[in-house]
């Protein structure tokens, strides 16, 4: 048995599931018809593509993948497709179920029978690799690069570039929430005595200059950096982890930029602060290489928020609402979209882990 991080990662994609089939969790209604009704309606169904059957199938296949992982990890070997199979079978049905309730979602046999098989096949993958070896070979190579309690740290490495590719104001800001959630608390306090406890802001919030885009820049891609200088200790490995980071960190960005404003605009955002600050991050990144992990747990949490302290300090452009009401009103906010969870989330997600695990190594043995 072995600890794996399949699991948070499996709990985290089965929680954006659940957002992608529930979407926009608005205009609930009882219809007065059994929400068992679709399990009888015919095959197939009068409206259906060939994208809704590629993307119920691909979508279900990673969850299939990380519960069999997980479940091969710890013991559950001839177990483990079965359950994955009925874990992933059990939650597509009660999305299905609560979809009857939703004015702007369809509940659907077919797509049950597709979720169900896009679990198997993700299922029967990870059975595959593990028989040839790679999951053993894989824990090895974990076991050599990284520290023992890593698990939670590759987790959020791995979120990372998911979480870059929904529009950001600023390039690998994450977590630029405030003045949305000031907003939002405003609309549902309206009315009520609740509205004057808002803190109301002296001045208006202004754009950043470009020192600050430049610093925000750099500080965004110095984080996820000394997330991994946290877990490995070897100079090596350190800079092939840099790298990485970089490169993927730069080509989700650009890809989340052509999805926004299309393909010849991939690369429209690398203005010149943008390009100052990536150098920027990637010399900082190389001058603290030899930071001992604790050291560089610490520097996170300083990085960390001096960054959300930057971002959340400024405004989003007329501009970049514009871009981002299109994306929440298109087709793609089901599969893209979610990402915006991820792009609010990460940063403070990173915060409590860092937190958590330090006060671990703390406690007396």
């Amino acid at each position: 048995m072995h600890k794996t991080s399949a699991w948070p990662l499996a709990w985290v994609y089965a929680a954006l599931i659940v957002f992608a089939s529930l979407f926009p969790f608005i205009g609930w209604r009882d219809q007065g018809i059994s929400p068992w009704v679709f399990l009888a309606a015919p095959l197939p169904p009068p409206y259906w593509t060939g994208f809704d059957v590629a993307t119920n199938v691909v979508g279900y296949a990673p969850l299939g993948f990380l519960l069999a992982l997980a479940l091969l990890r710890t013991g559950r070997g001839l177990l483990a497709v079965p359950l994955a199979l009925a874990a992933g079978a059990l939650l597509s049905m009660l999305l299905e179920f609560l979809q009857i309730y939703l004015p702007q979602r369809v509940p659907s046999n077919l797509d049950l029978a597709l979720n169900s098989a896009g679990t198997l096949a993700g299922a029967l993958s990870a059975a595959l690799l593990e028989r040839l070896g790679a999951i053993d070979r894989w824990s090895r190579f974990r076991d050599r690069w990284f520290a023992p309690d890593a698990r939670g740290a590759l987790v959020l490495l791995t979120l990372w570039p998911w979480a870059l590719l929904f529009p950001a104001a600023e390039p690998f800001g994450l977590g630029q929430v405030f003045e949305r959630l000031e907003a939002a608390l405003a609309e549902l306090l309206a009315g009520t005595p609740f509205l004057d406890w808002l803190p109301v802001r002296d001045a208006p919030l202004l754009p950043l200059s470009p020192v600050a885009e430049l610093l925000c820049v750099a500080l965004g891609l110095l984080v996820p950096c000394l997330l991994a200088y946290s877990m490995v200790r070897h100079l090596g490995r350190r800079v092939v982890l840099v790298l990485a980071i970089i490169v993927g960190g730069v080509g989700a960005t650009a890809l989340s930029a052509a999805l926004s404003y299309g393909p010849a605009h991939a690369w429209a955002w690398l203005g010149m602060p943008v390009r100052v600050g990536i150098w920027v991050g990637l010399v900082l990144a190389a001058l603290l290489l030899a930071l001992p992990p604790r050291a560089s747990a610490v520097l996170l949490l300083v990085v960390l928020t001096l960054h959300l302290g930057l971002l959340n300090d400024a405004p989003t452009s007329a501009y970049f609402a514009q871009t981002l009401q299109a994306w929440e009103q298109g087709r793609f906010i089901r599969f893209y979209g979610l990402g915006q969870w991820l792009g609010w989330l990460w940063p403070y997600a990173t915060l409590v882990y860092v937190l958590l695990r330090a006060s671990r190594r703390a406690r007396p043995s």
